[in-house]
């Protein structure tokens, strides 16, 4: 299994992502790029029947993004450390024409075969000059790693209510404990036990949000064995306790969860 980092471009209405206490907003002025399958929370805050949100989400190849890399033109340094596995950069108009011809070859279908992958490349050289070129950097350039990485990462989303040893985990991956450290944290921006703990705690959201269940049941259901430790998480991760969160959000004026994980891209 690989992970391919993905942009997704809003023609109209708004979105908000929560990765964690780290909170984006994109519009038709801002897109969204995303390195790998991350914990998230996505809603739509704004749009009406007269004007729904419009999206187009775009898996990006890698082996275009590192061709593109190899260019003496295109210089890109690493990215901060401890940045999260996602940004937002602006929409310039070079940007969002590429991203219209692309969506206009459903017209031609014919077109679609030869016209796509040069406009695909295009998009992926805007992202390239803009502000959050060194976040496409860094997941292009991690080589086997990434593949490697990937499956510990599949792994945590498939199994995150079970116990996680790091070292269990690494022989899954076949790297050693400090690589697969350093190569998740380049990912997600986050430890193995940390990405697991968001899981459980967006998960547990989701099901007292959605199935009514109190906060206890949600703790042990998600794989805690102490609901204070669950509590003291969950109002880190979310800034209240658990009841009250939930209350904030079945408030009239609260916009509702559209979805808890990106499931690869389609944010």
């Amino acid at each position: 299994m690989t992970y391919q980092p993905g942009v997704t471009v809003i023609a109209q209405g708004r979105k908000r992502v929560e990765l964690g206490r780290n909170i984006f907003l994109y519009d038709a002025s801002r897109f969204l790029l995303t390195s790998v399958d991350l914990p998230v929370v996505s809603r739509v805050v704004e749009a009406s029947e007269e004007a729904p949100c419009l999206a187009l989400s775009l898996r990006l190849e890698m082996a275009v993004i590192r061709e593109l890399l190899g260019r003496e033109e295109i210089q890109v340094d690493s990215p901060p450390s401890g940045s999260p596995g996602m940004a937002t950069g602006e929409t310039t108009v070079e940007f969002l024409n590429a991203c219209c011809r692309l969506v206009d070859l459903l017209d031609t279908p014919r077109d679609i075969p030869f016209l796509s992958g040069l406009i695909v490349r295009e998009i992926i050289y805007r992202i390239l000059r803009s502000a959050e070129k060194a976040r496409l950097r860094a997941i292009a350039t991690l080589g086997e790693q990434s593949h490697r990485t990937a499956k510990a990462i599949a792994w945590i989303r498939v199994n995150y209510a079970k116990p996680l040893r790091v070292e269990d985990l690494a022989d899954i991956a076949g790297m050693g404990v400090s690589t697969l450290h350093h190569y998740f944290r380049v990912l997600t921006a986050m430890s193995p036990l940390q990405y697991q703990k968001q899981l459980r705690l967006q998960a547990a959201r989701g099901r007292m949000l959605m199935d009514g269940l109190d906060a206890a049941g949600a703790a042990f259901e998600v794989g805690y064995e102490s609901a204070s430790q669950f509590n003291r998480e969950y109002s880190r991760l979310f800034g209240q306790p658990p009841m009250r969160d939930i209350r904030t959000l079945r408030s009239p004026g609260a916009p509702p969860i559209e979805s808890a994980g990106n499931r690869q891209n389609g944010i």
